[in-house]
């Protein structure tokens, strides 16, 4: 797929969201704060809450609501920054509030009955006005704390944990809204809930196995953030083994794969008139791509 670089120089970019004037916010995760970078390759710095700021959505009230994975340790390998374990100031994960026009940041949530949230990671708002996101785990050097996938209301007073487990990443909602998609990373596969009510899923048959698998990706193909076609069908952040975004079809299980040139390709956004524009990051070498994409992408709730 033909693509241009918007931007360089970013610290680990993730978390696009694509504004109607044109530009597009990201994280900068590396550098604790979110960047708003404009179709002629300018950048500004929009806030800077500090920790790992990661995935991002625009909220009913047209702020910002960032998953804070609390940070990481940073490596150098052969010219590409590669995430690690949790920063040596690393405190807690944390869902935050960002008001785009001042930067100010509030904390919604950062614990669930008593436990710390590890590393939230995407997140993506439901037409009534609350959100769903993934909290990824946070590893450790002799341990690793795990997330889920979890609910929340955007007044900071609801946090419901629909489903535990590890490695939770992507997380999209089908057009009509009533299943919820979770990329889980290392096991290399998406898995579909029903939604039954406001952070309320469909119990599984088995509990130690929640969800119905969609796709699976084959060897190292590891799983990152995800957005939605108007189709219905999935667009997929690859890593490490077929890096770029393999788009995933929840009724057969395809996958078609789109290859992008950096090992950790982490999102994609979709925007634009017609939402067939999109944004790519190509994190590990700091990079912003944009393209057209063959489908439209599936028109977000309060994106405007």
């Amino acid at each position: 797929m033909d693509f241009e670089i918007l931007a360089e120089g970013l610290a680990f970019p993730e978390g696009p969201v694509m504004m109607d004037d044109g530009s597009i916010l990201v994280v900068e995760i590396a550098r604790g704060q979110i960047t708003r970078v404009r179709r002629d390759g300018s950048t500004q710095v929009v806030a800077t809450p500090g920790g790992g700021p990661n995935g991002a959505a625009i909220g009913p009230d047209g702020a910002l609501y960032v998953c804070n994975n609390g940070g990481f340790k940073w490596a150098q390998m052969d010219g590409l920054l590669i995430p690690g374990n949790a920063a040596d100031e690393y405190t807690t994960g944390r869902i935050e509030r960002i008001d785009i026009a001042s930067g100010k940041a509030e904390r919604l949530y950062d614990s669930f009955e008593g436990h710390r949230l590890s590393g939230p990671n995407d997140i993506v708002f439901d037409a009534e006005g609350g959100f769903w996101f993934t909290d990824l785990g946070k590893h450790f050097d002799h341990h690793t704390d795990h997330g889920g996938l979890y609910y929340a209301t955007p007044d900071g007073a609801t946090l419901k944990r629909a489903v535990y487990g590890p490695d939770f990443n992507g997380v999209g909602l089908s057009p009509d809204g009533k299943t919820v998609y979770a990329a889980v990373c290392s096991r290399c596969y998406i898995l579909a809930f029903d939604i039954t009510g406001p952070g309320e899923v469909a119990p599984s048959p088995l509990g130690a196995i929640p969800g119905r698998l969609v796709a699976d990706f084959p060897g190292r193909t590891l799983l990152d953030s995800l957005a939605m076609l108007a189709s219905g069908k999935i667009a997929q952040a690859t890593l490490v083994d077929r890096p770029g975004i393999g788009v995933a079809d929840p009724a057969t299980g395809e996958v078609v794969y789109h290859a992008f040139p950096d090992l950790l390709t982490t999102n994609i956004a979709f925007g634009g008139a017609d939402m067939r524009d999109a944004a790519v990051c190509l994190s590990t070498t700091g990079k912003l791509a944009v393209c057209r994409w063959d489908e439209p992408g599936l028109r977000l709730h309060f994106n405007a």
